[in-house]
């Protein structure tokens, strides 16, 4: 089959190291979504979340650092690989959808076979990073093999294919909290509860990009099922996120200290609230990129809390 040749997504980064990587390259960066890395910082940021709370009380050390740096390659290999099996299974519906028509598979930058090699491949380096871990936290890994795999249909099946993201997207915090603490407690479990309703606003946010093409093809979201009362549910869910996370501060006994950077984090989220329109599809997109600093602000938080 004779493919064409590599198209830009109409959401990636203006200009990036993917645009001046060779042309034989760029349609796999693409598939893995480099060319849109906020994606990684939101499947990384939760295994630093989980690890550094594990360290409450008891301070970092340089084990952390390795575990830190294997939990980030293994965002980047997982995130891509999520991301490449998403547009197989979704390769039909891309097409019909604005956003995601210029995506490697529907444009025809990568044929099918090829997809399917590149996902085992990132895969493989995943499975390499998995291995590193205790025995406890590779089990625990491996249990989300059925979430990502279960992913892609919940659009096609449930109204709430966002609250499947977010128990899919955080399962980083219980696989780096058992690596850390050899166990999973109470404050884990309010942790991860807490990231779940978080990935629900944010997503509900990014959601409302595609909300007319999504009810044109028939695609599922909290977007379009909370429409025009969107900005209550996202002030809702970030609203239980920070009680869930203050409650994982409690029951880790973190220090006073974290009050500070824990009421920045919780700012951040509700100054997404004030400023979201969701006619506004470029404010939407920027409004989802800027988790990145939330995410930052509550490792940050935890650093404290392990630390002070």
């Amino acid at each position: 089959m004779q493919l064409n040749f590599d198209r830009r997504v109409a959401d990636s980064l203006p200009q990036s190291w993917v645009d001046r990587a060779p042309a034989a390259m760029r349609p796999y960066l693409r598939l893995a979504r480099y060319d849109r890395p906020v994606g990684f910082w939101l499947l990384g940021l939760p295994c630093w979340m989980g690890l550094v709370l594990a360290r409450t009380g008891s301070g970092l050390g340089w084990v952390d650092l390795y575990y830190a740096i294997l939990f980030a390659i293994g965002a980047i290999a997982m995130r891509g690989a999520g991301c490449t099996y998403n547009d197989i299974v979704d390769r039909d519906l891309d097409a019909q959808v604005g956003r995601t028509a210029d995506r490697p598979l529907p444009a025809g930058s990568v044929s099918l076979k090829q997809a399917w090699i590149f996902l085992l491949a990132q895969c493989g380096v995943g499975l390499i990073v998995l291995v590193q871990l205790p025995l406890l936290a590779i089990g625990v890994g491996l249990g989300s093999l059925v979430l990502v795999a279960a992913y892609p249909f919940m659009k096609r099946i449930t109204w709430w294919p966002q609250a499947w993201l977010g128990l899919t997207f955080n399962w980083g915090i219980p696989v780096a909290y058992t690596a850390a603490a050899g166990t999973f407690d109470l404050a884990a479990l309010a942790l991860y509860a807490g990231a779940v309703f978080w990935t629900l606003g944010y997503d509900t946010i990014y959601a409302h990009q595609d909300a007319e093409d999504d009810a044109l093809v028939g695609v599922k979201s909290t977007a379009r099922l909370f429409g025009e009362n969107s900005q209550y549910w996202v002030a809702g869910f970030y609203g239980v996120n920070a009680i869930l996370v203050a409650l994982a501060i409690w029951f880790s006994q973190a220090t006073p200290f974290v009050v500070l950077p824990f009421t920045l984090y919780t700012a951040h989220l509700f100054n997404q609230v004030r400023k979201l329109d969701i006619t506004d599809g470029a404010q939407c997109l920027a409004l989802f990129k800027s988790n990145r600093t939330s995410g930052l602000l509550l490792v940050l938080t935890f650093i404290v809390g392990a630390v002070a």
